[in-house]
């Protein structure tokens, strides 16, 4: 088959699948605990036209959750995963619209409902190049609409990538519900050294040698004085366009205060203890890592996710770079005594949605669209995910 068909079977398919399951949005899910505003209670949900009803309707189809929860859909406002799908090796390259399908199923398999993808925009070449992002801005606006999770984009924009700021703003502007996330990464790596594993991985990724990633970093550093300017800008015209602005790597106090001052409402996994706890008391939500919480501490030694939870510094877990880690995560916390499942799931559902605005999900209530997991209560794993009201994932 060649590339191009293999592209308009996977949109085909998309729609096809899109088109069955518009077929059957009139649901009864009964027997199961289900998690509303008040605490868990065994009571039916009635689903039509992509909401919750308590009422009955005229529910064409009907299942049978005993046995089980029914809590919201997971709401994932950053994950790194996708670009694993997109280059699971060193320049070895799939076509975006082949990843977003294959990350459209592994979502749905984990239980996400609505799903930010990481997408840097960079001065690298290689997979962070501005070429790469416009190739996967093309494919989202193109094959989002098809996949089941509602799938948008958390655009890692770093900071020296100067040139790029029109054009971010640009994407931002379309209306897709997009992210816009602040990162600089420059100013650490200016720092490394040759033969550093983490320049090594870089040098891999952009497909050049360590020395000249070195050289090229030293060429970026010199436009420093334009960073600031740009930062100011981009930041501004975000929040024209009602995109939410996320920081990385916040590390004082002082730093989250400047971001407050530029619109920045979200710490998206802050150094220090200090800076989350400076964006919580300020009402603001901190991001953190769950495959943090799922492997029992960071693996680039950042702060313990499991203990910003506990101090209520952290208020999101996030997949990170692993789908299947926010499910797991919210379960780890239950067993560990650290919140009652109640509210180790707002972690993963209400409390994304509050950060990026969305106001008609991460919650079980009357009126909010329909977005739901039914998980076995003695496996934990699975039954059935529903977007919008339709069944778009069932285990047998």
């Amino acid at each position: 088959m060649s590339h191009t068909a293999f592209i308009e079977d996977a949109h085909n398919t998309f729609v096809t699948n899109r088109a069955v399951s518009d077929m059957m949005d009139e649901w009864t899910i009964s027997g199961g605990e289900v998690l509303t505003e008040e605490g868990f209670a065994v009571r039916s949900l009635n689903l039509a036209e992509g909401i919750i009803q308590w009422e009955s309707g005229e529910a064409t189809r009907a299942m049978d959750a005993s046995g089980a929860w029914v809590l919201p859909g997971i709401i994932d406002v950053h994950g790194d995963a996708f670009e694993r799908i997109i280059e699971p090796r060193p320049g070895v390259r799939f076509p975006a619209g082949v990843a977003f399908a294959e990350a459209g199923s592994q979502l749905l398999a984990n239980g996400i409902t609505t799903a930010y993808h990481g997408l840097t925009v960079s001065w690298e070449p290689g997979l962070r190049s501005i070429e790469c992002a416009r190739e996967i801005v093309s494919a989202h606006r193109e094959y989002a609409p098809g996949l089941a999770t509602d799938t948008r984009l958390n655009i890692r924009w770093e900071t020296f990538a100067v040139d790029h700021v029109d054009e971010v703003l640009a994407w931002l502007q379309n209306g897709a519900g997009d992210i816009l996330s602040i990162n600089d990464h420059t100013t650490a790596n200016r720092a490394l050294e040759i033969g550093a594993p983490k320049l090594e991985r870089m040098a891999a990724r952009m497909g050049m040698s360590s020395r000249q990633v070195k050289g090229l970093i030293d060429d970026v550093w010199a436009r420093r004085n334009e960073v600031p300017p740009a930062i100011r800008r981009i930041c501004e015209g975000a929040l024209q366009h009602d995109a939410p602005v996320f920081a990385h790597d916040e590390e004082t106090v002082e730093d989250r205060i400047e971001a407050r001052g530029k619109g920045v409402s979200v710490s998206e996994f802050p150094l220090t203890e200090a800076a989350a706890a400076a964006a919580r008391s300020a009402g603001e939500h901190v991001v953190m890592g769950a495959p943090n919480v799922v492997r029992g501490g960071s693996h680039n030694g950042a702060m313990c996710a499991t203990g910003a939870v506990r101090s209520g510094h952290c208020s999101i877990l996030a997949s990170d770079y692993y789908y299947p880690a926010q499910r797991h995560a919210a379960f780890r916390l239950v067993d560990e005594g650290v919140l009652p499942l109640e509210e180790a799931w707002k972690i993963v559902s209400s409390n994304p949605a509050e950060a990026v605005g969305l106001t008609d999900r991460g919650r079980i209530s009357p009126g909010l669209r329909a977005d739901l997991l039914v998980i076995d209560q003695r496996t934990r794993d699975i039954r059935a995910v529903f977007v919008a009201g339709r069944k778009v994932f069932e285990r047998g």
